[in-house]
């Protein structure tokens, strides 16, 4: 217990009243770490450093149990491994970094810290237009037995599987899809990246899914709409060059046989459109949505 004791007290000797006066740089201070830490928490939230992070968070649990409990063996192995282990840390986010700094040096940093439109105004991932020309699509192609495979973007940005395609960056038609779509025609092979109302990229190349659930009866083409759903956000949709079924796969599930109502109700429900009214404040995380 004695042990326990002095490791609290030395672990969060920081909270204890300070003995000199705030000053306004220290107030400045607070603004400017509470800022970085919230648009931290934003970052990892928005991408697959999350899942990555609370596994970090039950290693430095048990590596402080480690040091609580003075275990020296395990203290030896700890220390020797922390060079390896910034090293694998830098490596495995190396996508979510050069994606942030890329978000860093396009952002309007003046325009985010200070919002000062209050006007109401409607947000929305994409418009109404976008869902009615994906749904035809989905449904033409499916009568004609045409195999599709569309990717639509959420949170999570797919810019990894978007340089692995043909850059297009074309307002999303209908006509347009099941043109890319058609057999023989140099885009019709891989997936289309869906981000807003706008067509990013085609004959994008998509991870696999693992599942052994699936069923043996399933080709590439699910697979690939079921592994990009299990790493990402986002909702992609599976048109059967086979049966013409309309499959949707979301967080790792597929759900096959979808009919055009569903699949629009499902894409409305994707589309999160909510009345915003801006105000005053520091953080665009400060506004308060009216659905």
């Amino acid at each position: 217990m004695n042990s326990v004791k002095v490791w609290l007290q030395t672990s969060f000797s920081w909270l204890t009243r300070p003995t000199y006066a705030i000053t306004p740089t220290d107030v400045l201070e607070i603004f400017i770490l509470a800022f970085l830490v919230y648009n931290l928490l934003l970052w990892i939230k928005s991408t697959r450093a999350w899942t990555l992070l609370k596994g970090i968070m039950v290693l430095v649990i048990c590596v402080s149990f480690v040091y609580l409990l003075h275990m020296e063996t395990l203290k030896f192995i700890v220390n020797r491994g922390i060079d390896i282990a910034i090293t694998a840390g830098i490596v495995i986010f190396q996508p979510e970094l050069r994606k942030a700094l890329e978000q860093l040096g396009e952002k309007q940093i003046v325009a985010s810290l200070i919002p000062i439109d209050s006007s109401r105004s409607v947000t929305e991932r994409f418009s109404d237009r976008t869902i009615n020309e994906i749904v035809k699509a989905s449904v033409e192609m499916a009568k004609v037995k045409t195999g599709a495979l569309m990717v639509i973007q959420q949170n999570v940005m797919l810019q990894e599987y978007e340089r692995t395609g043909i850059v297009l960056d074309s307002v999303v038609s209908s006509q347009l899809l099941i043109n890319i779509f058609e057999h023989n025609t140099p885009l019709h092979d891989g997936a289309v990246v869906i981000r807003e109302n706008r067509i990013t990229a085609a004959t994008c190349y998509l991870p696999l899914s693992d599942n052994m659930l699936l069923s043996k009866e399933l080709g590439t083409r699910h697979r690939a709409g079921v592994g990009i759903s299990e790493v990402t956000d986002s909702l992609t949709i599976i048109v059967s060059e086979e049966t013409g079924s309309i499959s949707i796969a979301y967080k790792g599930e597929l759900k096959r046989n979808v009919t055009a109502d569903e699949l629009r109700e499902r894409l409305v429900i994707l589309q999160n459109k909510s009345v915003t009214s801006r105000k005053f404040g520091l953080w665009k995380g400060w506004n308060r949505n009216e659905t």
